[in-house]
């Protein structure tokens, strides 16, 4: 392409860019292989690039489901690695929490998720408890902290650790890793955090199930977490994360804007329980949970 320009007339700043002589190995001059015909090819193949993601992003539910699952994951990424300086400052301690609550918060409204709770006041108990809540995605890990008390540590699976910066500000909060493979060494474990509970007033978050259920129901509770209580001699508190189904199905692929309830049910004690009363307090607490699960999925259906 040629330009005719008056001669001593000074060059457009765009066309000087788009002209810096560079060299090549043999010491020849060459050019930017740009000019303004191919920049704006550029910008428009990205205009239409971008266009194209915002209607399939609309119009695509599968393409949206995608992408926030992308969002979601790319974010707890980002925030890892730019939070961990804060935590590595104040070193390997359960008020780590404090952050992880924090830069939790925008997600939930990046994603459009509302969460509303309900029956706070059931937490106002001195001293260690053990939380036990319902498991259903990832989308457990953006709602939890919304309900989550002070000094609470997290039981997770020990996969987690290992998922770079974001498993060691994990682990820097005192999330407590167990390996669901080696029951001997996850009961170990537990026995350890019901020693240090008083020692350090701990509560203790757990999800019985041990993996997630896709809000449809709740699957069998595994008896780890009602045992650390019955051993500690702390109180459980149930709560109960209502389904996502109306808004997030893995299946179906559909992720968009919703709303999540969290109803914290009254503490059920443990005061002179002993390990065989395990499963029956197992039975009660979840028989418990289930009915309130139920009637917040019956009333969700009503309201759509």
């Amino acid at each position: 392409m040629i330009w005719a320009q008056a001669p001593g007339a000074p060059q457009p700043l765009l066309l000087s860019l788009l002209s810096i002589p560079f060299q090549d190995s043999g010491g020849l001059p060459l050019l930017l292989p740009l000019d303004l015909m191919e920049l704006s090819l550029v910008l428009g193949n990205l205009l239409i690039l971008i266009l194209t993601g915002l209607l399939m992003y609309y119009y695509s539910a599968t393409f949206r489901y995608y992408t926030k699952v992308t969002v979601l994951d790319g974010y707890l990424i980002a925030i890892s690695i730019v939070s961990l300086p804060f935590f590595v400052a104040h070193g390997r301690t359960v008020e780590n929490t404090r952050i992880i609550r924090t830069v939790m918060c925008p997600i939930r409204y990046l994603l459009g998720i509302k969460v509303k709770v309900q029956g706070k006041e059931n937490l106002d108990i001195e001293g260690p408890y053990v939380i036990v809540a319902n498991h259903q995605s990832n989308v457990d890990f953006i709602v939890m902290f919304e309900a989550l008390p002070e000094r609470c540590v997290t039981v997770a699976k020990k996969e987690i650790l290992y998922m770079g910066t974001f498993g060691l500000c994990c682990w820097l909060s005192k999330f407590i890793f167990i390996d669901r493979r080696k029951t001997d060494r996850a009961i170990s474990v537990m026995s350890k955090v019901a020693r240090t509970m008083h020692q350090e007033d701990l509560r203790v978050w757990v999800f019985p199930e041990g993996t997630r259920s896709y809000g449809t129901t709740m699957l069998p509770f595994k008896h780890g977490a009602f045992h650390l209580a019955v051993q500690a001699q702390v109180p459980v508190v149930p709560v109960v994360l209502s389904s996502y189904n109306t808004f997030f199905n893995r299946e179906k692929k559909r992720f968009t804007t919703g709303e999540c309830t969290i109803q914290i049910l009254p503490h059920v004690q443990t005061q002179e329980l002993g390990p065989d009363d395990v499963p029956r307090l197992t039975a009660c607490v979840r028989q418990t949970m289930l009915t309130t699960f139920q009637k917040m999925l019956e009333d969700a259906r009503e309201h759509t």
